[in-house]
């Protein structure tokens, strides 16, 4: 019988796992990681990992390739200490080691740069990265962090008391004798700050004593940088200075976090990883939010870490990463290792099947745009975020029917809340919004689905599903209260059933029966039931943000597809996306939206990846810019 990974189509040039190290013609390999019979089952019997074993070569870059859901974070976490395994054996660097938590690893010399960055935006570069580092011996400071612990007690139970937090004050007094009474108090206060400060961005109107008690948090984070580390301020920011210099990350130690762009964040976290003397790096989608430039100078600083001998491991789901940077790449499909190969040895194409079982077609196909009238008119737009901060600037834009206008722009510059008063989740400020015809610029959703709008929206948890909702519930929502769904104030279970049933064939999603929870479902078919209930209503306008957003290539594939044929029936379809090839491949013209302002619309049969990452990071002249905009 074959081994497992060779049931999968695996191309011919897979390579068995190998054992502690290998003898070649040029000498023995060294492993930097060697990951042997790893499986891991979370609570409800889902097993993330199942027998895996893999090794990572010193000074490689290793990419851990494929769909959400097949296993890399979960068997990167486990590395790093973040996650328990059942079974296996981890040796790093020739030690075999059980990772306790993060510091234990970080002490063997393993980093990982997380998706979704751990930095506190009100403080300096430098006070972001001597976070958590570890005190010598004879330098414990115990009044130092007496003091941390009681402004933190101070600070945080008034936080709690103006927000109104039932419950707040005990719970906030338990953690702050923590902070006293804990080795680590920085990085427990840490964790705390980081909370608040996102609950104080999430949260409008705030007041005065409420801005206090967070610049009083702020404060004694700085008072436990200061005073709890091993070397003094300005040894550590010439550190950091060094190692910026030496691997050619540019940066402002003295910055506010909350004041630099996502890329420098990202540097941020790497050099904090480098300052803790970091040999084996693990990056977890580093190019999620970065802009075409910033992922170029990406590369270039994993290049020059590979120069230096430094063991990278790139988590992705995408394609053209691993191609571009990685010595060999490991496919993961459904907890099992598929199969390792050489980058040299292997293309786009063959990964792709490893990923999914099966060939994809990567050009999306679709002719020339056949447009009709102006569906949706967008004009002079201003929106507020939460916050009461304008997000959106005047924008006007118009979609016709029978074309795919892309919005193109980094994340958080506005596109969410452009969204949502298109599609009645949000009131503008000013300005207004015209589908066919019809002013819905103060119409709620459901109005505005009544008008022809379908919206498959970027949060497809928050906004697209209820998931302890069975598939066909899910599938009727919006509908529900109309016939032939319902009769009167009664829901029509059998038509519901039917109509459930229908939309599982046509959109092909892949569920036992429909009625399951939606929680149920892998990624890509909760956004197939998504998709195919806003679909079937005819709309005559799509708004589709983030479509294929943590989706595998197949599911990516297929949604590409569903857009195009929308797109080719005569349908309006608003693209809004991070994804820049996506963008180009699937729109018919392109605008480029920077600080809530549509600064310019670009051809993509014309327009270059550089020049649209140009506009998207905010270079760009008035000249220019009047010019596209008029």
């Amino acid at each position: 019988m074959l081994p497992l990974p060779f049931l999968f189509s695996v191309p011919h040039h897979y390579i068995a796992p190998c054992n502690s190290h290998t003898e070649t013609n040029g000498g023995t390999v060294l492993f930097a990681v060697e990951l042997e019979h790893i499986s891991k089952t979370f609570p409800g019997g889902v097993q993330a990992n199942k027998d895996i074993t893999l090794r990572i070569e010193k000074g490689e870059v290793h990419g851990l390739l494929g769909e959400n859901g097949a296993g890399k974070s979960t068997l990167m976490n486990i590395l790093y200490g973040l996650l328990s395994y059942d079974e296996g054996r981890i040796v790093v660097n020739g030690e075999e080691v059980a990772p306790k938590s993060p510091e234990h690893m970080i002490e063997r010399g393993v980093g990982m740069v997380h998706q979704h960055f751990k930095l506190i935006p009100p403080l300096t570069v430098t006070e972001n990265i001597m976070m958590g580092s570890e005190p010598r011996e004879h330098e414990r400071n115990t009044s130092a962090r007496l003091v941390v612990g009681i402004l933190a007690l101070f600070s945080i139970i008034l936080f709690y008391h103006n927000l109104g937090i039932v419950g707040g004050t005990v719970a906030t007094i338990a953690l702050t004798l923590l902070i006293m009474l804990a080795f680590h108090a920085y990085d427990l206060l840490t964790k705390l700050c980081t909370r608040l400060w996102e609950m104080s961005e999430q949260r409008t109107g705030l007041s005065s004593s409420i801005i206090g008690a967070l610049a009083s948090m702020v404060g004694a984070m700085r008072y436990a940088v200061i005073n709890l580390q091993p070397m003094s301020f300005s040894q550590a920011e010439a550190k950091i200075r060094r190692i910026a210099e030496e691997n050619g990350l540019n940066i402002n130690p003295r910055a506010k976090v909350a004041d630099i762009s996502v890329g420098l964040q990202q540097r941020v976290e790497i050099i904090k990883a480098l300052y803790r003397e970091a040999e084996i790096l693990i990056l977890d989608e580093p190019t999620s939010v970065l802009t075409p430039q910033e992922v170029d100078e990406l590369f270039v600083t994993l290049d020059r870490f590979k120069e230096t001998g430094k063991t990278i491991i790139l988590i992705t789901h995408k394609l053209r990463e691993p191609m571009a940077l990685c010595n060999r790449i490991s496919v993961l499909r459904d907890g099992v290792l598929v199969g390792t190969v050489n980058r040299d040895e292997t293309s786009a194409e063959d990964l792709a099947q490893m990923m999914v079982g099966r060939p994809v077609v990567f050009e999306v196909e679709k002719g020339p745009p056949s447009m009709g009238d102006v569906m949706l008119k967008v004009e002079d737009l201003y929106v507020d975020d939460v916050r009461g901060l304008p997000a959106i600037k005047g924008v006007s834009l118009e979609v016709r029917a029978g074309e795919i206008y892309g919005i193109a722009g980094v994340e958080g510059n506005g596109q969410t809340e452009l969204v949502e008063a298109i599609t009645g989740l949000t009131r503008p400020q000013s300005g207004t919004i015209i589908v066919n015809g019809e002013d819905i610029t103060r119409e709620g959703p459901r109005k505005v689905k009544e008008a022809g709008v379908a919206h498959i929206p970027e949060d497809r948890h928050k906004r697209g599903l209820i998931l302890p909702f069975t598939i066909e519930e899910n599938l009727v929502l919006g509908a529900h209260y109309r016939a032939p769904f319902a009769k009167g104030i009664l829901l029509n279970l059998n038509v519901i059933k039917s109509h459930a049933q229908k939309l599982v064939s046509e959109f092909s999603i892949k569920v036992p029966r429909v009625d399951v929870p939606a929680s149920n479902l892998s990624g890509g078919n909760q956004q197939k039931v998504v998709v195919a209930r806003e679909l079937s209503t005819k709309p005559r306008v799509v708004v589709a943000a983030q479509p294929t957003r943590g989706l595998d290539v197949g599911a990516t594939e297929y949604i590409h597809n569903v857009l195009v044929r929308m797109r080719d029936r005569g349908v309006a379809v608003l693209l809004v996306s991070a994804e820049l090839d996506e963008i180009r491949s699937l729109s018919d013209r392109i605008g480029i939206i920077f600080n809530g302002q549509i600064v310019a619309e670009r051809d993509p049969e014309v327009a270059t990846p550089q020049e649209l990452g140009l506009l998207m990071a905010g270079h760009f002249g008035n000249q220019t810019q009047e010019a596209d905009i008029a």
